[in-house]
């Protein structure tokens, strides 16, 4: 009778564990992620690149730069691209097939409107890397470089890039050095009222509340995000002028600087310029 019980007790063990197993395996199955969940859990870094004939790139060859960078897929189908110096490079929409064999970026400028669309084979996307393939000379299909991306611990950049080249920005207000309010059409201020359009590539545009273009160049934002510098830059692309300014506050309600007409001989002299965010195409 013991010896009864004792093989009966054995096999209830193992009836346990093959039921355990089988659920494990049920569970597992179960938490099996599609290829969008893949591609947004994690930072990539591009780490590589190879032509046609497999011989590899440098990343920083004409060839491949402009695909070089840290990449963020969101899980709300957002994506941002920076390189690998931190600055924002483009930023828009993504989406992965179904069956994640192609992924597809749209661009969007400032007021949301597209500036390019671009759709890659995937060639390998698993927890540890994301490779495409781009075809760069839409004549010409033999020709093509495939990306190479890695996993990456790396946080996305958050002073401002992002903030900034996410919607047109209209000057709202100004202020004096007395936080006295100053109108928009005194001289003093004037000459920075208007729509300003900063893009994710580092290029912008300022019009004024006439929609005429009144500056165009390029942007960028100190590493800290402390500091904003516009070039200004003629049809032939010379440098009109440079102009750097002290950003007060920047989120996603109001982006305020403080310009100081005469730095050298008036320091103490200053205007607080504000923005808001704005529904308003470029023009």
């Amino acid at each position: 009778m013991s010896t009864l019980k004792k093989l009966f007790y054995v096999a209830s063990i193992f009836a346990f564990v093959a039921t355990f197993v089988s659920c494990s395996s049920d569970n597992n199955e179960s938490e099996i992620e599609t290829p969008s969940q893949v591609l947004s859990s994690t930072p990539w870094e591009t780490t590589g690149a190879k032509d046609k004939d497999g011989n590899s790139v440098a990343l920083t060859d004409p060839s491949v730069s402009g695909f070089v960078g840290y990449s963020y897929f969101k899980a709300d189908g957002n994506f941002a691209i920076y390189g690998l110096n931190d600055v924002l490079r483009s930023r828009g929409t993504w989406s992965v097939s179904a069956d994640g064999k192609t992924r597809t970026i749209t661009a969007l400028k400032p007021d949301g409107t597209t500036l390019f669309t671009r759709v890659v084979d995937i060639l390998v996307l698993n927890k540890n890397e994301f490779t495409y393939r781009i075809h760069t000379n839409p004549n010409d299909s033999s020709v093509f470089y495939d990306i190479k991306h890695s996993r990456v611990s790396h946080a996305e950049p958050n002073l401002g890039q992002l903030i900034l080249a996410s919607t047109p920005w209209e000057t709202t207000g100004a202020k004096d050095k007395n936080g006295s309010p100053v109108p928009l059409t005194d001289p003093k201020v004037s000459g920075f009222v208007g729509y300003s359009y900063f893009r994710a590539n580092g290029t912008y545009a300022i019009y004024g509340l006439n929609d005429v273009l009144r500056s165009q160049g390029t942007w960028s934002l100190s590493p800290d995000g402390k500091k904003r510098t516009i070039t200004a830059l003629d049809a032939n692309g010379n440098v009109i002028f440079t102009r750097i300014v002290d950003i007060l506050t920047l989120n996603n309600a109001e982006f305020t600087y403080r310009i100081v007409p005469d730095a050298t001989n008036n320091p103490t002299e200053f205007y607080d310029i504000i923005h808001k965010p704005v529904n308003h195409l470029e023009p």
